[in-house]
């Protein structure tokens, strides 16, 4: 996202075990996790709270649709679907916990096989979730699609595999990764 806003930014690297649970960056993110944003004075969490907030900062990038369109609605859906349900269903099918059948109203999610089906419709729909134009919504979906793909807590479907094709095949995600690489490298070496 930082890279499809197209604004200078530092990267901070942290380690799980020690300086994520350090006191100064609890300060920034009491719950010891990232992502986290300091853009000024302000500090924001949660990968959909980060995105949302850097499209509406930073509105020359064209990331979200402007405030008042009818578009902001299906942008919502989509950002905060994946930051709920979605990630509470992969999580949850990661752990092994299933709800019972009785049960899964009681869940944000009804159960994993729904939030499949849903996220396979609105990704066959068309290239992008809202209207013809790619928004940080696609990157949320997109970047959740392709990290559970990965690592196989979603099952790869072709058109999973084709939707995050379209949003890792961006110039800004293209960057992004080989920053990341370079990084990665310079970490390994460093030792």
């Amino acid at each position: 996202m930082l890279e499809e806003v197209g604004q200078p930014y530092r990267t901070e690297v942290l380690d799980y075990a020690s300086t994520m649970k350090a006191p100064a960056y609890l300060a920034i993110n009491p719950m010891g996790k990232v992502p986290a944003l300091r853009h000024g004075d302000t500090v924001v969490t949660e990968t959909a709270a980060i995105y949302t907030y850097l499209a509406d900062a930073f509105p020359q990038a064209d990331l979200a649709p402007p405030p008042g369109s009818e578009l902001r609605a299906p942008y919502y859906r989509w950002l905060f679907f994946t930051a709920g349900p979605v990630e509470y269903a992969v999580t949850n099918k990661a752990l092994g916990f299933v709800a019972p059948p009785d049960r899964e109203r009681m869940m944000g999610y009804g159960n994993v096989a729904q939030i499949m089906a849903v996220l396979e419709t609105a990704v066959s729909r068309a290239d992008y979730l809202v209207g013809n134009s790619f928004t940080a919504a696609d990157l949320v979906v997109g970047s959740q699609l392709g990290f559970g793909m990965m690592f196989g807590t979603i099952e790869k479907r072709p058109a999973f595999e084709q939707y995050w094709q379209r949003v890792s095949s961006r110039p800004a995600c293209l960057r992004a990764k080989e920053l990341d690489d370079a990084k990665a490298a310079e970490l390994k070496k460093a030792g």
